[in-house]
């Protein structure tokens, strides 16, 4: 799949597009203008991949199964080969974070919950993390390791809860207006705090939409909040 790069230096970001969306979809909505001070001051290299949520979660003709199944191999496409070439370019130990909006929150988060020691944290906009009412009742282990609101409130190992104690970079914002759904990330920030993992929820006012202008604002916010 295609893969497009920003910048020459500093912090790696990657980018998982909203809904059914592709690789530029940030480049065309003007999320990557909003984040250029940064990219162009050599403080992040941004990085925006496509997804498989026109094939998976939102292909109404694709059975459950093969769906959540679709989730996993998605995700050893993530880090068998899209990190390697965000290494090639940033370092072998460098740890990107990651950030999405709607549907590309989703993404953005499972990634880096399920691989804290691959990623350095999350900024997840007006996302939902629980996909189980895209898959009709079908459930099976690729539906609970792809789905954050179920294998989060169960982590209790030596080796990935540890490091997700120690976060520094998990920002989960969401608005209160038309099309959001903040308890949604609400909840998410429940299960975190239930699990002693720190981050921060950003809810913003009734006024802010489900919509990119709003996703130009937080996207900026957060990254000056982790990059200072």
């Amino acid at each position: 799949m295609p893969l497009v790069a920003y910048g020459h230096a500093g912090q790696p970001l990657l980018m998982f597009p909203t809904a059914a969306a592709d690789y530029l979809e940030y480049e065309r909505f003007h999320l990557v203008d909003a984040i250029q001070p940064l990219i162009e001051s050599g403080r992040l290299r941004a990085y925006s991949i496509n997804s498989v949520n026109r094939y998976s979660l939102l292909n109404e003709k694709m059975p459950p199964n093969l769906k959540a199944e679709l989730l996993t191999r998605f995700d050893r496409y993530v880090t068998d080969e899209v990190l390697p070439l965000i290494r090639k370019d940033s370092g072998d130990d460098a740890r990107p974070l990651t950030t999405g909006a709607s549907l590309g929150a989703f993404l953005a988060a499972n990634a880096y919950f399920k691989h804290p020691d691959l990623f350095r944290g999350v900024i997840a906009m007006s996302g939902s993390y629980d996909v189980r009412s895209y898959l009709k009742g079908f459930y099976d282990d690729n539906v609970y390791f792809n789905n954050p609101a179920d294998y989060l409130p169960n982590l209790n190992d030596d080796h990935y809860l540890p490091m997700l104690q120690k976060a520094d970079a998990i920002y989960i914002l969401s608005g209160q207006g038309n099309y959001e759904a903040p308890e949604r990330s609400q909840h998410l920030a429940d299960v975190l705090k239930a699990k002693d993992i720190p981050h921060t929820l950003d809810l913003w006012g009734a006024d802010v939409d489900h919509d990119w202008p709003w996703w130009r604002r937080m996207l900026p916010y957060a990254l000056e909040k982790i990059l200072q």
